[in-house]
């Protein structure tokens, strides 16, 4: 039998591959570093969307990113099988997901759900990840979600929950620096000294993407270009802890290839200044 493949080292500024750009990538001429898939997109999936992800896996470095593995919640075989199985084919150097809860006792709520900042949840979602990296043999990053009200109970900071989770599971932190900053301002932080609170000593990867306003709510759609304040706490970010491979997310309006590439390059440039 054959070993596995060696997992590559992730560097530079990432993509996500989404179905409007799947015919583009495969004949895109321009710079892409590596990309991030959806990973529940391509669980069990053949025909097309297997075939873009083999010939891209040819090309770049793929990262999976979970939306529902629901790590403040209880272990759910039929899902990790399944993210086993991607996992297995694809070799990444890690996976992700998010720090929150998206099903209860057999229900999906197909949204990301915060936990209440607690000694308890630090435990559950700790736990929930060490099994999940256990299980995968592969790193895990773990994600700041957006959060529009601080659930009932909570008793930790964000930054001392995040440092908690981290801790116990071991894993590495997805440092989503858009939500860092929607959380920061709907609540009325400044987003710099929030930045401060979080164990960025644990940051791995980072994702950036735009956001929108609904009657002075900054919300997490993805649907647009990253904002300038965005930018800036990005290169004040980097600034601190140098550079780390980085990921442009727009899943809303999806605009062309070029488009979203344009925002990579950006990116790329401040990570260059960080050297």
């Amino acid at each position: 039998m054959n070993p596995p493949p060696e997992a590559p080292v992730l560097r530079g500024v990432g993509i996500g591959l989404r179905r409007e750009f799947h015919d583009a990538i495969l004949k895109t001429s321009r710079r892409v570093d590596w990309l991030e898939i959806i990973s529940e997109n391509f669980m069990g999936l053949d025909g097309r969307p297997r075939y873009v992800l083999d010939a891209c896996a040819e090309r770049w470095p793929i990262v999976p990113h979970g939306v529902a593995a629901s790590v403040g919640t209880g272990q759910n075989d039929v899902y990790d099988d399944a993210l086993a199985a991607l996992i297995a084919r694809l070799a990444p150097p890690f996976f992700s997901d998010h720090l929150c809860y998206s099903s209860l006792g057999g229900h999906e709520s197909f949204d990301l759900l915060p936990l209440p900042f607690t000694e308890e949840a630090v435990a559950a979602a700790a736990g929930r990840a060490k099994y999940l990296t256990r299980r995968l043999g592969t790193p895990m990053l773990l994600e700041n979600i957006t959060y529009y009200a601080v659930m009932p109970g909570s008793c930790m900071t964000e930054g001392d929950f995040l440092e908690g989770v981290l801790d116990q599971s071991g894993c590495g932190l997805l440092l989503d620096l858009t939500n860092l900053y929607l959380n920061a301002r709907n609540h009325g932080q400044d987003p710099s000294e929030a930045l401060r609170r979080i164990p960025l000593e644990r940051v791995r990867q980072i994702h950036l993407a735009g956001h929108s306003i609904d009657r002075g709510l900054l919300l997490d759609t993805h649907s647009s270009a990253i904002a300038e304040p965005v930018w800036a706490l990005f290169r004040e970010t980097v600034a601190c802890i140098g550079q780390v491979p980085t990921l442009i997310e727009w899943d809303q309006r999806i605009p062309s290839l070029d488009a979203v590439l344009d925002e990579a390059d950006k990116a790329r440039a401040f990570l260059e200044e960080a050297k």
